[in-house]
Protein backbone atom coordinates (compact mmCIF):
# COMPACT_ATOMS: atom_id res chain seq x y z
CA UNK A 1 0.00 0.00 0.00
CA UNK A 2 1.31 3.45 -0.90
CA UNK A 3 1.50 5.90 1.99
CA UNK A 4 -0.43 8.35 -0.18
CA UNK A 5 -3.61 6.54 0.95
CA UNK A 6 -3.23 8.11 4.38
CA UNK A 7 -3.29 11.60 2.88
CA UNK A 8 -5.69 11.12 -0.01
CA UNK A 9 -8.27 8.68 1.38
CA UNK A 10 -11.77 9.29 0.03
CA UNK A 11 -13.49 7.67 3.02
CA UNK A 12 -12.65 7.60 6.72
CA UNK A 13 -14.14 5.66 9.64
CA UNK A 14 -13.72 7.12 13.13
CA UNK A 15 -13.77 4.14 15.48
CA UNK A 16 -14.49 5.35 18.98
CA UNK A 17 -16.49 8.36 17.81
CA UNK A 18 -18.25 10.15 20.67
CA UNK A 19 -21.18 12.53 20.90
CA UNK A 20 -19.66 14.22 23.97
CA UNK A 21 -17.79 17.47 23.18
CA UNK A 22 -14.27 17.39 24.56
CA UNK A 23 -13.91 13.65 24.17
CA UNK A 24 -11.12 12.58 21.83
CA UNK A 25 -13.48 10.63 19.59
CA UNK A 26 -15.80 13.62 19.27
CA UNK A 27 -13.09 16.08 18.27
CA UNK A 28 -11.57 13.74 15.68
CA UNK A 29 -14.98 13.21 14.11
CA UNK A 30 -15.75 16.92 14.14
CA UNK A 31 -12.43 17.86 12.51
CA UNK A 32 -13.07 15.40 9.68
CA UNK A 33 -16.81 15.88 9.21
CA UNK A 34 -17.52 19.57 9.77
CA UNK A 35 -14.71 21.38 7.98
CA UNK A 36 -12.99 21.23 4.57
CA UNK A 37 -12.52 17.48 4.06
CA UNK A 38 -14.75 16.40 1.14
CA UNK A 39 -14.58 12.62 1.58
CA UNK A 40 -17.10 10.41 3.34
CA UNK A 41 -16.89 10.14 7.13
CA UNK A 42 -18.39 7.27 9.13
CA UNK A 43 -18.72 7.38 12.95
CA UNK A 44 -18.36 3.97 14.62
CA UNK A 45 -19.61 3.42 18.18
CA UNK A 46 -21.84 0.48 19.27
CA UNK A 47 -23.58 2.63 21.88
CA UNK A 48 -24.77 5.43 19.57
CA UNK A 49 -27.21 5.66 16.65
CA UNK A 50 -26.31 9.17 15.49
CA UNK A 51 -23.46 11.63 16.12
CA UNK A 52 -23.24 15.17 14.72
CA UNK A 53 -26.23 14.41 12.52
CA UNK A 54 -24.55 11.39 10.93
CA UNK A 55 -25.61 7.76 11.15
CA UNK A 56 -23.40 5.93 13.64
CA UNK A 57 -22.39 2.32 12.96
CA UNK A 58 -21.94 -0.37 15.60
CA UNK A 59 -18.91 -1.81 13.80
CA UNK A 60 -16.82 -0.90 10.78
CA UNK A 61 -18.11 -4.01 8.99
CA UNK A 62 -21.65 -2.56 9.04
CA UNK A 63 -20.63 0.37 6.85
CA UNK A 64 -22.22 -0.20 3.44
CA UNK A 65 -19.51 1.52 1.42
CA UNK A 66 -15.75 1.20 1.03
CA UNK A 67 -13.58 2.51 3.87
CA UNK A 68 -10.01 3.46 2.91
CA UNK A 69 -8.79 4.87 6.22
CA UNK A 70 -9.72 4.12 9.84
CA UNK A 71 -8.87 6.33 12.81
CA UNK A 72 -8.96 4.36 16.07
CA UNK A 73 -9.48 6.04 19.45
CA UNK A 74 -10.49 3.24 21.84
CA UNK A 75 -8.83 1.49 24.83
CA UNK A 76 -5.72 -0.49 23.81
CA UNK A 77 -7.05 -3.94 24.73
CA UNK A 78 -9.91 -3.48 22.26
CA UNK A 79 -7.66 -2.43 19.38
CA UNK A 80 -6.55 -5.88 18.08
CA UNK A 81 -10.13 -7.01 17.47
CA UNK A 82 -10.98 -3.77 15.69
CA UNK A 83 -7.85 -3.98 13.52
CA UNK A 84 -8.87 -7.53 12.54
CA UNK A 85 -12.31 -6.25 11.59
CA UNK A 86 -10.76 -3.42 9.54
CA UNK A 87 -8.71 -5.98 7.67
CA UNK A 88 -11.77 -8.04 6.80
CA UNK A 89 -13.53 -4.84 5.68
CA UNK A 90 -10.71 -4.00 3.27
CA UNK A 91 -9.46 -0.88 5.07
CA UNK A 92 -6.05 0.11 3.69
CA UNK A 93 -4.62 2.46 6.31
CA UNK A 94 -5.08 2.81 10.07
CA UNK A 95 -4.19 5.69 12.39
CA UNK A 96 -4.18 4.58 16.04
CA UNK A 97 -4.48 7.61 18.27
CA UNK A 98 -4.86 5.56 21.46
CA UNK A 99 -1.96 5.29 23.89
CA UNK A 100 -1.16 2.55 26.38
CA UNK A 101 1.05 0.29 24.28
CA UNK A 102 4.79 -0.43 24.45
CA UNK A 103 5.50 2.90 26.14
CA UNK A 104 3.89 1.34 29.26
CA UNK A 105 5.83 -1.93 29.29
CA UNK A 106 5.63 -5.58 28.29
CA UNK A 107 1.84 -6.01 28.25
CA UNK A 108 1.39 -2.99 26.00
CA UNK A 109 4.27 -4.14 23.81
CA UNK A 110 2.57 -7.51 23.26
CA UNK A 111 -0.66 -5.80 22.19
CA UNK A 112 1.27 -3.53 19.82
CA UNK A 113 3.06 -6.48 18.23
CA UNK A 114 -0.28 -8.26 17.87
CA UNK A 115 -1.93 -5.40 15.98
CA UNK A 116 1.06 -5.08 13.63
CA UNK A 117 0.87 -8.81 12.91
CA UNK A 118 -2.84 -8.55 12.11
CA UNK A 119 -2.30 -5.52 9.87
CA UNK A 120 0.42 -7.28 7.89
CA UNK A 121 -1.83 -10.29 7.37
CA UNK A 122 -4.27 -8.04 5.51
CA UNK A 123 -1.73 -5.76 3.82
CA UNK A 124 -2.78 -2.75 5.93
CA UNK A 125 -0.43 -0.03 7.19
CA UNK A 126 -0.49 1.61 10.61
CA UNK A 127 0.54 5.07 11.79
CA UNK A 128 0.92 5.19 15.57
CA UNK A 129 -0.15 4.17 18.09
CA UNK A 130 0.13 6.90 20.72
CA UNK A 131 -0.02 9.81 18.27
CA UNK A 132 -2.24 12.61 16.94
CA UNK A 133 -2.04 11.27 13.40
CA UNK A 134 -2.01 13.10 10.09
CA UNK A 135 -2.91 16.34 8.38
CA UNK A 136 -2.90 17.10 4.67
CA UNK A 137 -3.32 20.74 3.69
CA UNK A 138 -4.78 19.89 0.27
CA UNK A 139 -7.16 16.98 0.92
CA UNK A 140 -7.88 18.40 4.41
CA UNK A 141 -7.66 15.00 6.07
CA UNK A 142 -7.32 15.94 9.73
CA UNK A 143 -7.18 13.19 12.37
CA UNK A 144 -6.33 15.52 15.26
CA UNK A 145 -8.25 15.55 18.52
CA UNK A 146 -7.26 19.20 19.01
CA UNK A 147 -10.21 21.43 18.18
CA UNK A 148 -10.04 24.25 15.63
CA UNK A 149 -10.81 26.67 18.46
CA UNK A 150 -7.68 25.60 20.35
CA UNK A 151 -5.20 24.80 17.58
CA UNK A 152 -4.61 26.65 14.32
CA UNK A 153 -4.05 24.83 11.04
CA UNK A 154 -1.46 26.28 8.62
CA UNK A 155 -2.09 27.17 5.01
CA UNK A 156 -1.03 24.89 2.16
CA UNK A 157 2.65 25.09 1.34
CA UNK A 158 5.97 23.32 0.80
CA UNK A 159 7.10 22.09 4.24
CA UNK A 160 6.33 18.60 5.52
CA UNK A 161 6.89 17.73 9.18
CA UNK A 162 7.05 14.28 10.74
CA UNK A 163 7.26 13.97 14.50
CA UNK A 164 7.43 11.33 17.18
CA UNK A 165 5.89 13.83 19.61
CA UNK A 166 2.34 15.01 19.15
CA UNK A 167 3.01 17.95 21.47
CA UNK A 168 5.85 19.23 19.29
CA UNK A 169 3.58 18.64 16.32
CA UNK A 170 0.95 20.95 17.76
CA UNK A 171 3.58 23.61 18.49
CA UNK A 172 5.00 23.33 14.97
CA UNK A 173 1.63 23.62 13.25
CA UNK A 174 0.66 26.73 15.21
CA UNK A 175 4.09 28.30 14.63
CA UNK A 176 3.71 27.66 10.90
CA UNK A 177 0.19 29.11 10.89
CA UNK A 178 1.27 32.27 12.72
CA UNK A 179 4.42 32.74 10.61
CA UNK A 180 2.60 32.17 7.33
CA UNK A 181 4.74 29.10 6.56
CA UNK A 182 2.75 26.75 4.35
CA UNK A 183 2.64 23.04 5.16
CA UNK A 184 2.15 20.21 2.67
CA UNK A 185 1.82 17.13 4.88
CA UNK A 186 2.14 16.38 8.59
CA UNK A 187 2.56 13.06 10.41
CA UNK A 188 2.66 12.39 14.14
CA UNK A 189 3.73 8.74 14.32
CA UNK A 190 4.17 8.13 18.06
CA UNK A 191 5.43 4.62 18.78
CA UNK A 192 6.04 3.94 15.04
CA UNK A 193 4.87 0.35 15.36
CA UNK A 194 4.73 0.05 11.56
CA UNK A 195 5.26 3.16 9.40
CA UNK A 196 8.53 4.75 10.50
CA UNK A 197 10.83 7.68 9.71
CA UNK A 198 12.80 6.08 6.83
CA UNK A 199 9.61 5.22 4.97
CA UNK A 200 8.08 8.64 5.58
CA UNK A 201 11.26 10.47 4.55
CA UNK A 202 11.47 8.53 1.29
CA UNK A 203 7.77 9.10 0.60
CA UNK A 204 8.12 12.85 1.16
CA UNK A 205 11.32 12.84 -0.88
CA UNK A 206 9.23 11.75 -3.88
CA UNK A 207 6.35 14.09 -3.05
CA UNK A 208 6.19 16.99 -5.51
CA UNK A 209 4.39 19.21 -2.99
CA UNK A 210 7.17 18.93 -0.40
CA UNK A 211 10.32 21.08 -0.76
CA UNK A 212 11.61 20.91 2.82
CA UNK A 213 11.36 17.91 5.18
CA UNK A 214 11.63 18.43 8.94
CA UNK A 215 11.80 15.59 11.47
CA UNK A 216 11.49 15.49 15.26
CA UNK A 217 12.53 12.15 16.73
CA UNK A 218 13.47 10.66 20.07
CA UNK A 219 14.60 7.08 19.49
CA UNK A 220 16.33 5.52 16.50
CA UNK A 221 14.80 2.30 15.21
CA UNK A 222 16.64 0.93 12.17
CA UNK A 223 19.58 3.32 12.01
CA UNK A 224 20.94 1.98 8.73
CA UNK A 225 17.60 2.41 6.94
CA UNK A 226 17.21 5.89 8.42
CA UNK A 227 20.58 7.05 7.11
CA UNK A 228 19.94 5.47 3.71
CA UNK A 229 16.62 7.31 3.42
CA UNK A 230 18.22 10.63 4.37
CA UNK A 231 21.11 10.09 1.94
CA UNK A 232 18.73 9.26 -0.90
CA UNK A 233 16.38 12.17 -0.18
CA UNK A 234 18.93 14.91 0.60
CA UNK A 235 20.07 14.85 -3.04
CA UNK A 236 16.75 16.49 -3.95
CA UNK A 237 15.57 18.42 -0.90
CA UNK A 238 16.80 19.33 2.59
CA UNK A 239 16.14 16.93 5.46
CA UNK A 240 16.27 18.72 8.82
CA UNK A 241 16.57 16.59 11.95
CA UNK A 242 15.82 17.55 15.55
CA UNK A 243 16.61 14.62 17.82
CA UNK A 244 16.01 14.65 21.55
CA UNK A 245 17.47 12.23 24.09
CA UNK A 246 21.06 13.46 23.86
CA UNK A 247 21.78 12.55 27.49
CA UNK A 248 21.08 9.46 29.60
CA UNK A 249 18.33 11.38 31.38
CA UNK A 250 16.73 12.41 28.10
CA UNK A 251 17.01 8.86 26.78
CA UNK A 252 15.15 7.51 29.81
CA UNK A 253 12.34 10.02 29.30
CA UNK A 254 12.14 9.06 25.61
CA UNK A 255 11.76 5.40 26.59
CA UNK A 256 8.81 6.18 28.85
CA UNK A 257 7.29 8.53 26.27
CA UNK A 258 7.24 6.44 23.09
CA UNK A 259 8.95 3.22 24.13
CA UNK A 260 12.18 3.90 22.20
CA UNK A 261 15.74 4.30 23.49
CA UNK A 262 17.48 7.39 22.16
CA UNK A 263 20.86 5.79 21.40
CA UNK A 264 24.42 7.18 21.40
CA UNK A 265 24.21 10.83 20.40
CA UNK A 266 27.73 11.33 19.05
CA UNK A 267 27.37 8.39 16.69
CA UNK A 268 23.98 9.66 15.55
CA UNK A 269 25.32 13.16 14.95
CA UNK A 270 28.18 11.89 12.80
CA UNK A 271 25.91 9.57 10.82
CA UNK A 272 23.41 12.35 10.09
CA UNK A 273 26.17 14.56 8.67
CA UNK A 274 27.52 11.75 6.49
CA UNK A 275 24.02 11.04 5.18
CA UNK A 276 23.45 14.68 4.20
CA UNK A 277 20.96 15.60 6.91
CA UNK A 278 21.11 18.92 8.75
CA UNK A 279 20.73 18.68 12.51
CA UNK A 280 19.05 21.40 14.56
CA UNK A 281 19.94 21.95 18.21
CA UNK A 282 16.42 22.82 19.33
CA UNK A 283 12.93 23.58 18.06
CA UNK A 284 13.69 27.29 17.62
CA UNK A 285 16.67 26.56 15.37
CA UNK A 286 14.65 24.00 13.41
CA UNK A 287 11.98 26.62 12.73
CA UNK A 288 14.59 29.22 11.76
CA UNK A 289 16.17 26.80 9.29
CA UNK A 290 12.80 25.91 7.78
CA UNK A 291 11.94 29.57 7.25
CA UNK A 292 15.19 30.28 5.41
CA UNK A 293 15.14 27.14 3.26
CA UNK A 294 11.55 27.57 2.16
CA UNK A 295 11.80 31.31 1.43
CA UNK A 296 15.30 31.79 -0.03
CA UNK A 297 17.52 30.39 -2.81
CA UNK A 298 20.71 28.50 -1.99
CA UNK A 299 23.97 30.49 -1.94
CA UNK A 300 27.02 29.70 -4.04
CA UNK A 301 29.33 30.04 -1.04
CA UNK A 302 29.62 31.12 2.60
CA UNK A 303 30.71 34.77 2.29
CA UNK A 304 28.33 37.13 4.06
CA UNK A 305 27.92 40.85 3.40
CA UNK A 306 26.11 42.93 6.02
CA UNK A 307 24.41 46.32 5.98
CA UNK A 308 22.95 48.05 9.01
CA UNK A 309 21.77 51.29 10.60
CA UNK A 310 23.05 50.11 13.99
CA UNK A 311 26.48 48.48 14.34
CA UNK A 312 25.91 46.40 17.48
CA UNK A 313 24.10 43.46 15.86
CA UNK A 314 26.80 43.17 13.20
CA UNK A 315 29.53 42.77 15.83
CA UNK A 316 27.67 39.83 17.33
CA UNK A 317 26.85 38.45 13.88
CA UNK A 318 30.53 38.58 12.87
CA UNK A 319 31.47 36.42 15.86
CA UNK A 320 28.74 33.94 15.03
CA UNK A 321 29.72 33.84 11.35
CA UNK A 322 33.29 32.84 12.22
CA UNK A 323 32.14 30.33 14.85
CA UNK A 324 29.91 28.67 12.24
CA UNK A 325 32.80 28.31 9.80
CA UNK A 326 31.54 30.97 7.41
CA UNK A 327 33.29 34.15 6.27
CA UNK A 328 32.86 37.89 6.34
CA UNK A 329 33.01 38.88 2.68
CA UNK A 330 35.95 41.02 1.58
CA UNK A 331 34.42 43.61 -0.73
CA UNK A 332 36.19 44.54 -3.94
CA UNK A 333 37.74 47.97 -4.23
CA UNK A 334 35.23 48.76 -6.95
CA UNK A 335 32.32 48.08 -4.60
CA UNK A 336 33.93 50.08 -1.79
CA UNK A 337 34.42 53.03 -4.15
CA UNK A 338 30.80 52.83 -5.33
CA UNK A 339 29.54 52.72 -1.73
CA UNK A 340 31.61 55.79 -0.86
CA UNK A 341 30.45 57.66 -3.96
CA UNK A 342 26.74 56.83 -3.86
CA UNK A 343 26.02 56.92 -0.11
CA UNK A 344 25.81 60.07 2.05
CA UNK A 345 29.04 61.13 3.81
CA UNK A 346 27.78 59.95 7.22
CA UNK A 347 27.79 56.31 6.01
CA UNK A 348 30.80 54.05 6.57
CA UNK A 349 31.62 51.79 3.59
CA UNK A 350 32.97 48.32 4.35
CA UNK A 351 31.58 45.07 5.65
CA UNK A 352 29.32 45.75 7.38
CA UNK A 353 28.12 48.78 5.46
CA UNK A 354 27.28 51.04 8.41
CA UNK A 355 24.54 53.43 7.31
CA UNK A 356 24.31 54.82 10.88
CA UNK A 357 21.13 55.90 12.64
CA UNK A 358 20.51 58.51 9.94
CA UNK A 359 19.84 55.84 7.30
CA UNK A 360 16.84 56.11 5.01
CA UNK A 361 15.24 53.47 2.80
CA UNK A 362 17.13 55.02 -0.13
CA UNK A 363 20.44 54.40 1.65
CA UNK A 364 19.50 50.75 2.19
CA UNK A 365 18.48 50.49 -1.45
CA UNK A 366 21.91 51.65 -2.62
CA UNK A 367 23.89 49.51 -0.17
CA UNK A 368 21.94 46.27 -0.59
CA UNK A 369 21.98 46.53 -4.38
CA UNK A 370 25.75 46.92 -4.40
CA UNK A 371 26.13 43.88 -2.14
CA UNK A 372 23.75 41.89 -4.34
CA UNK A 373 25.91 42.74 -7.36
CA UNK A 374 29.21 42.04 -5.57
CA UNK A 375 30.60 38.67 -6.75
CA UNK A 376 32.48 38.27 -3.47
CA UNK A 377 29.22 38.22 -1.47
CA UNK A 378 27.17 35.01 -1.39
CA UNK A 379 24.58 35.95 1.25
CA UNK A 380 23.33 39.47 1.99
CA UNK A 381 22.40 40.11 5.61
CA UNK A 382 20.69 43.46 6.33
CA UNK A 383 20.00 44.44 9.93
CA UNK A 384 17.26 46.97 10.58
CA UNK A 385 16.81 49.21 13.60
CA UNK A 386 13.20 50.02 12.75
CA UNK A 387 12.95 52.19 15.85
CA UNK A 388 15.19 54.82 14.19
CA UNK A 389 12.88 57.51 12.78
CA UNK A 390 14.90 58.29 9.61
CA UNK A 391 14.24 54.75 8.34
CA UNK A 392 11.03 55.49 6.46
CA UNK A 393 8.09 53.31 5.40
CA UNK A 394 9.54 52.93 1.91
CA UNK A 395 11.89 50.19 3.11
CA UNK A 396 9.33 47.45 2.39
CA UNK A 397 8.94 48.57 -1.22
CA UNK A 398 12.74 48.74 -1.54
CA UNK A 399 13.09 45.16 -0.33
CA UNK A 400 10.31 43.97 -2.62
CA UNK A 401 12.05 45.43 -5.68
CA UNK A 402 15.40 43.97 -4.65
CA UNK A 403 13.81 40.55 -4.11
CA UNK A 404 12.36 40.63 -7.63
CA UNK A 405 15.49 41.95 -9.33
CA UNK A 406 17.98 39.61 -7.61
CA UNK A 407 16.15 36.30 -7.18
CA UNK A 408 19.29 34.12 -7.19
CA UNK A 409 21.09 35.53 -4.13
CA UNK A 410 19.68 34.88 -0.62
CA UNK A 411 18.75 37.65 1.79
CA UNK A 412 18.58 36.95 5.53
CA UNK A 413 17.48 39.88 7.70
CA UNK A 414 17.67 40.76 11.37
CA UNK A 415 15.50 43.11 13.44
CA UNK A 416 14.71 43.23 17.14
CA UNK A 417 12.04 45.24 18.90
CA UNK A 418 8.44 45.51 20.01
CA UNK A 419 5.19 46.44 18.23
CA UNK A 420 6.44 48.56 15.33
CA UNK A 421 9.39 46.26 14.64
CA UNK A 422 7.12 43.22 14.69
CA UNK A 423 4.81 44.99 12.24
CA UNK A 424 7.65 45.68 9.78
CA UNK A 425 9.03 42.18 10.27
CA UNK A 426 5.67 40.71 9.31
CA UNK A 427 5.50 42.92 6.21
CA UNK A 428 8.94 41.71 5.10
CA UNK A 429 8.09 38.07 5.71
CA UNK A 430 4.85 38.42 3.76
CA UNK A 431 6.97 39.21 0.68
CA UNK A 432 9.17 36.17 1.29
CA UNK A 433 12.10 37.74 3.13
CA UNK A 434 12.91 35.99 6.43
CA UNK A 435 13.66 38.15 9.47
CA UNK A 436 15.23 36.97 12.74
CA UNK A 437 15.18 38.71 16.14
CA UNK A 438 18.85 38.10 17.03
CA UNK A 439 22.09 38.14 15.03
CA UNK A 440 22.87 34.58 16.09
CA UNK A 441 19.57 33.27 14.73
CA UNK A 442 20.06 35.13 11.45
CA UNK A 443 23.50 33.56 11.07
CA UNK A 444 22.12 30.13 11.98
CA UNK A 445 19.58 30.46 9.17
CA UNK A 446 22.31 31.50 6.74
CA UNK A 447 24.36 28.51 7.89
CA UNK A 448 21.47 26.17 7.03
CA UNK A 449 21.35 27.60 3.49
CA UNK A 450 25.09 27.22 3.02
CA UNK A 451 25.16 23.72 4.54
CA UNK A 452 22.44 22.44 2.24
CA UNK A 453 24.13 24.11 -0.72
CA UNK A 454 27.27 22.08 0.10
CA UNK A 455 25.21 18.90 0.46
CA UNK A 456 23.63 19.41 -2.96
CA UNK A 457 26.99 20.14 -4.59
CA UNK A 458 28.60 17.03 -3.07
CA UNK A 459 25.79 14.73 -4.25
CA UNK A 460 25.46 15.86 -7.85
Amino acid sequence: MSLSTFFEARSVAVIGASKTPGKIGHEILKNLALYEYKGKVYPVNPKEKEILGMKCYKTVSEIENEVELAVIAIPPKSVPGVVEECGRKGVRGIVIVSGGFKELGDEGREIEEQIVSIARKYGMRIIGPNCIGIYDSRSKIDTFFQSRERMMRPKEGAVSFITQSGTFGCSFLEWAAEEGIGVARFVSYGNRADVDEPELIEFLGEDERTRVIAVYMEGVGDGRRLMQSISKTSRRKPVLILKAGRTKAGSRVALSHTGWLAGEDRIFDSAIKQAGGIRAENMEELQDMIKALVKQPLPKGNRIGMVTNGAGPCVMAADSIVERGMKMAELSQETLDLLKRELPPYCVPGNPVDLTGSATSKDYDVAIRLLMEEERVDIVMPFFVFQDTPLDEGIIEVMLRIRDEYPEKPIICGASGANYTRKKTKELEEIGIPVYPTPERAVSAAYALWTYSLIRQSRQ
